[in-house]
């Protein structure tokens, strides 16, 4: 950390140690595949980050697709962007949150056919990225088998990245993921009276 009373010298030297150690760490970083997130905690901002690579993919150019789970009745921003765009299948499970529907067996019945489209997509070799958005929450509520969620993942093809979000991801998930951050609630506007807004929560 830099600092008042350190000279240009000794930051040129600070910085100089930095790069070789992130040099060094790129120059052992030589596999090429794709890899397993997982993107969990209380926190607002995982569908946000998911789509935000979802938007890095398609600029690059990749065909991508979406599956997503429990927001299905709303009127999602990232549904408008991305839902017709020729680089993305974009699947909506379509019943919207459980407590709306109060319908354990409707319930099930949208997510097995929800997951049913999504592992078609991961056995697609055409897709780069597959985003299972707010999945964790299906499995939480029994509809879908979690083992069957890593079989998946696992024999899905080598260059595809895969996205899952939602709270309380169970520790097998964890445990199959490349990588996993935890987006931790400090604090919520809606906890204090502000209405959810288009743009923002959704």
């Amino acid at each position: 950390m830099s600092t008042s009373s350190e000279s240009d010298a000794e930051y040129v030297e600070r910085m100089s140690r930095r790069k070789a150690a992130v040099d060094e760490k790129v120059a052992r970083a030589t596999e090429q595949r794709g890899i397993v997130v997982v993107l969990t905690g209380d926190g607002k901002g995982k569908s946000s980050s998911a789509f935000g690579t979802l938007a890095r993919a398609v600029g690059h150019g990749f065909d991508c697709a979406v599956v997503q789970f429990i927001k299905g009745t709303w009127d999602v921003g990232e549904a408008r962007l991305f839902g017709d765009h020729p680089q993305v299948d974009f699947h909506v499970m379509g019943t919207g949150f459980t407590w709306e529907t109060r319908d354990r067996e409707k319930d099930r019945l949208a997510a097995v056919a929800a997951w049913e489209h999504a592992e078609r997509m991961l056995e697609d070799d055409s897709k780069r990225l597959v985003v299972l958005d707010e999945i964790t929450y299906v499995i939480q509520y029994g509809h879908l088998d979690v083992e069957r969620v890593i079989e998946a993942i696992e024999f899905r093809p080598r260059q595809q990245t895969v996205i899952l979000t939602g709270r309380d991801a169970p520790a097998a998930l964890i445990d199959a993921a490349d990588t996993v951050s935890e987006v931790r609630k400090i604090r919520h506007a809606f906890e204090h009276g502000v209405k959810a807004q288009a743009g923002v929560e959704f």
